[in-house]
């Protein structure tokens, strides 16, 4: 784009010799102001319009061009040519300043959607103990940052917590609930010795967050998530689900889903039912492979509008690390939906080392 104008200049200079007088092509200069607002600053335009009027003048002199035998340069259609293109400079130069000034004004809000990002969204540890963890965040929107998806990894003295969570709706009031959620999660996970308890705890404090909105708002800000609790030195892992899609195991090449039918509602809706939350223990050995994912995953459609095959796409894939892993399905997500995702998507990919490696407690301070 910033080549655009000479460019411009460029074909216009090789056209003017061939074409008939009657259409001079020096005429279409006086776009250049607003070729060059495109990609340069007001300084530049201005130049460029100064530069456009001289040129036309120039071509509008010169005898040789288009066949002439005597110069044009006074003419008054020429006349009304350089007029036309100070007034168009005149507009580009304010267009540019414009342009310019909205770009600074994004780019101050990208950096503050960034720090906002690394506090809500902070990454995961790579490794805690005998567990490597890796995460991965794909925003819908070209320009967004942060968005309703949410991941967490807490070392406790109980064990690893992990939590992942989509918060229904979008904009600000979705990253606001899942600033919310996330707190309540870091908080309470060093507290709560038992897993529903922590679940509770943060069904708790969403609702309390959503009755201070009151309206119809209570009941429309809710929360999918999946609480996960990997003890020390148990080769065992802890579930309780909150209406989300269930976790998935990968273990020496079988690919399966942690689901027994007994997941709870959303959170700040468990009050429908009011029933405690139930846990679901499963086996976890070293070499063993945790996925946990939002729901934008399966939800990704193909140019045809079939959803993503996750389960059939990881059973063909090779044994990846969890970085590895996260990779793959990172571009084979973009593949399948042409680069044109739907939906925002969150994944954690945890893996217990092979060695078995214990997950220490974090120290008294933690």
């Amino acid at each position: 784009m910033r080549w655009l104008p000479v460019l411009y200049v460029v074909v216009l200079l090789l056209l003017e010799p061939v074409t008939p007088v009657q259409w001079p092509v020096s005429f279409v200069l006086i776009a250049l102001p607003l070729v060059t607002a495109f990609a340069h600053g007001p300084v530049v335009v201005a130049g460029s319009t100064v530069f456009a009027i001289l040129l036309e003048g120039v071509l509008a002199g010169t005898p040789c061009c288009a066949g002439r035998e005597v110069g044009y340069l006074w003419d008054r259609h020429y006349v009304a040519a350089y007029i036309c293109t100070a007034l168009v400079g005149v507009l580009g130069t304010i267009l540019a300043a414009h342009r310019t000034h909205r770009e600074r004004t994004l780019a101050d809000v990208r950096f503050v959607a960034d720090i906002a990002q690394r506090v809500l969204l902070r990454p995961v540890p790579h490794r805690i103990g005998g567990l490597h963890l890796e995460s991965l965040y794909l925003s819908a929107a070209a320009e967004a940052r942060i968005g309703g998806d949410l991941y967490e990894a807490v070392p406790t003295r109980y064990g690893v917590r992990l939590l992942i969570g989509d918060v229904r709706g979008k904009g600000l009031l979705a990253v606001e609930t899942a600033a919310a959620l996330l707190g309540a999660f870091r908080e309470a996970a060093h507290d709560e010795a038992a897993l529903p308890a922590l679940a509770d705890r943060v069904e708790t404090s969403m609702s309390r967050r959503a009755s201070q909105l009151g309206g119809s708002e209570v009941g429309e800000r809710f929360v999918t998530a999946v609480f996960v609790e990997i003890p020390t030195h148990v080769p065992r892992i802890h579930v309780v689900n909150c209406g989300h899609p269930p976790p998935i195991r990968i273990r020496s090449g079988e690919v399966s889903e942690l689901d027994r039918g007994r997941s709870a509602p959303p959170l700040n809706l468990g009050m429908l039912l009011g029933e405690p939350y139930h846990v679901d223990d499963y086996s976890f050995h070293p070499g063993d492979q945790l996925l946990l994912y939002t729901d934008g995953i399966t939800e990704t459609r193909d140019a045809a509008g079939s959803f993503y095959p996750l389960l059939q796409r990881l059973r063909s894939w090779p044994s990846l690390p969890p970085g590895g892993l996260l990779e793959r399905l990172h571009h084979d997500l973009l593949d399948y939906s042409g680069d044109r995702l739907e939906d925002d998507i969150a994944a954690l990919a945890v893996c217990l080392s092979a060695d078995g490696g214990p997950v220490p407690p974090p120290s008294p301070a933690g």
